[in-house]
C-alpha cells in the first residue's frame, strides 16, 4: 500500500509544483505579489525538480523497454527451439503414416 501511495505522490507532485509556478507567475505578472529576489528563484528550483522527476521517469521507462527487448529475444530463442522440435515430430509422424499406409495395404 505504501509503495502504491508513494508512486501516486511521486506522479502528482510535479504537477502540483507546475501549478504552483503557474499561479505564482500569474500573481507576479498582475502585481498581486511582490517578492524578494531570493523568492523569485523558487520557481526555477521547482522547474529543475520537475525536470529531474521527468528524467528519472524516462530512465525507468528506458530500463523497462530494454528488459522487454531482452524478454522478446528469449522468447524468439524458445520459439526457434520449439519449431525445431515440432519439425522433428512432424517428420516422425510422416514416417509413421507411411509405415501405417504400407501396413494397411497388406
Amino acid at each position: 500500500m505504501k509503495k502504491r501511495l508513494m508512486l501516486k505522490l511521486y506522479d502528482v507532485s510535479p504537477w502540483v509544483v507546475l501549478a504552483g509556478i503557474t499561479l505564482w507567475l500569474i500573481l507576479k505578472v498582475t502585481g498581486v505579489i511582490n517578492t524578494p529576489l531570493i523568492v523569485e528563484y523558487a520557481p526555477i528550483f521547482g522547474a529543475v525538480y520537475v525536470a529531474g522527476v521527468m528524467v528519472n521517469k524516462l530512465h525507468t521507462v528506458a530500463k523497462d523497454v530494454l528488459e522487454m527487448k531482452n524478454d522478446v529475444k528469449n522468447i524468439d530463442k524458445r520459439v526457434y527451439h520449439v519449431e525445431g522440435g515440432l519439425l522433428l515430430v512432424t517428420k516422425e509422424l510422416s514416417h509413421f503414416n507411411k509405415r501405417l499406409y504400407h501396413f494397411e495395404r497388406k
